[in-house]
Order: structure tokens, then C-alpha cells, then sequence
């Protein structure tokens, strides 16, 4: 933890106290699963609300959708992070979150490649992870079932950064 030193500049004290803290609410949905799926997103700083949408990812598992929508989730909150900012990643999906976190094995080889990108972002971020309720993450999922409803396409350059890790989402 930093200290705050007499002896810092302005300056320096001021760069120690402007952490944000980012909570980004994640939720992934996919009806008949698989089926239409979408990833919702939140992305609330200091408390108030800078972002929030959703996506239509095509036919994909439960599982693919909450995984997409945790990277899509990553991909978003890179407009706005700057280092030093504190970031935490909340979802209602136990299997994500624990997978994530290296509590739970990953059976299904078409998650070993979003469960690597994932890692990958937690890592660039030093980012934490925790798991609720299904109902603490209204917001999330109600972005999630829009954007299966809407069929709002993810970002090109976020479609681009998965082919570059070897992944393929087809709409």
C-alpha cells in the first residue's frame, strides 16, 4: 500500500490519491443453450454508472457467453482505466468466477482459450474477482437479454482480438 509522504510533491500526492476504483458487472445468457446468446455489461467507477450495454454473440453455451462477456467486459473498461486503478469483476456465474480464479478444472475445451484470455486480462489489470447471486447482478443480465433481443454486434476490434488469441466468433 502507498504511503503519503510530507516530504512528496503535490503532484506526487496527488497521482497517490486519484486510484479509481472500477466494479464491472458481467453477465452472460444463451436461450435453449446453446442458442441466442448475449453478454451484458456494467461498468461502474467511483460509484456511478460510465458504461453499460449489451451484445449479441450469436449461437453459443451458458458458459461461452459468460466468458465473452467477461472479455467484452475488459475490451470496454480499457476506454477508461488508467494504471494504478483498481478493478473488480463481479458475475453470477460460479463456474466462471472459480475457473477464473484456478479453483475449478476446465473440462470443456472450447472454454480453455477464453478461460486463457481471461487470465491474461486479470492479470494486465491486477484484477479481482468475485462471485453473487444471480439477483445482485440484475443490471449485467438484463444487458445480456438485450442484446440477444436487439442483435447488437460486438465491436470489429474486439472480434479482431479474439481471432488474434485463436478464437472465432461467429454471428
Amino acid at each position: 500500500m502507498d504511503q503519503l509522504s510530507i516530504f512528496d510533491s503535490t503532484q506526487d500526492r496527488e497521482q497517490k490519491v486519484a486510484v479509481r476504483h472500477f466494479t464491472l458487472f458481467v453477465d452472460g445468457a444463451s436461450r435453449h443453450n446453446p442458442g441466442p446468446s448475449g453478454a451484458g455489461l456494467c461498468i461502474v467507477k467511483d460509484g456511478d454508472i460510465v458504461f453499460e450495454r449489451g451484445f449479441y454473440l450469436g449461437t453459443k453455451t451458458n458458459n461461452q457467453a459468460e466468458y465473452l462477456a467477461f472479455l467484452l467486459g475488459f475490451f470496454f473498461i480499457a476506454d477508461y482505466y488508467q494504471e494504478g486503478d483498481r478493478v473488480r469483476v463481479i458475475t453470477d456465474s460460479q463456474l466462471l468466477a472459480m475457473q477464473v480464479l484456478n479453483k475449478y478444472k476446465i473440462n470443456n475445451s472450447a472454454l480453455k482459450p477464453l478461460h486463457a484470455l481471461a487470465q491474461r486480462m486479470v492479470r494486465l489489470y491486477d484484477a479481482h474477482v468475485g462471485h453473487v447471486l444471480r439477483t445482485e447482478n440484475g443490471r449485467a443480465d438484463k444487458m445480456a437479454n438485450d442484446g440477444i433481443d436487439k442483435k447488437v454486434s460486438p465491436p470489429e476490434a474486439f472480434i479482431e482480438l479474439l481471432h488474434s488469441h485463436g478464437i472465432t466468433l461467429l454471428l
